[in-house]
């Protein structure tokens, strides 16, 4: 999918969390799927240049902007969660998605 396309589903999705059902917003969806479609265009930048023979270091670079964008899809899925998704387990005192929240941040950041 190219930036720009039109992305069709439905205005919501939700999900469990603990014990409550959450809802993410259709746009909330959209920037994510748009994030990881520009990360998927950076990595079949990255085979194209090798398949082609191109300088390693430019293969480096083009594999930073891979990094970078799946870093910034991630950041942006966790904050999101934070503020949604956590607050509303912190308030029911659901303390395992804590729990499970920083599983997944000590995964994501190593």
């Amino acid at each position: 999918m190219k930036e720009g396309e039109d992305i069709s589903m439905s205005e919501e999705h939700t999900h469990h969390v603990g014990n409550y059902t959450h809802t993410h917003s259709a746009e909330h969806d959209r920037i994510v799927i748009q994030r990881l479609s520009r990360a998927i265009g950076h990595l079949q930048k990255v085979r194209e240049m090798v398949e082609n023979g191109e300088d390693c270091s430019d293969v480096l670079i083009q594999l930073a902007a891979v990094r970078g964008a799946l870093a910034s899809t991630g950041k942006y899925i966790l904050d999101e969660h934070i503020c949604h998704c956590i607050v509303h387990a912190v308030e029911s005192g659901d303390m395992k998605e804590v729990e499970d929240l920083r599983k997944a941040i000590s995964q994501f950041i190593n």
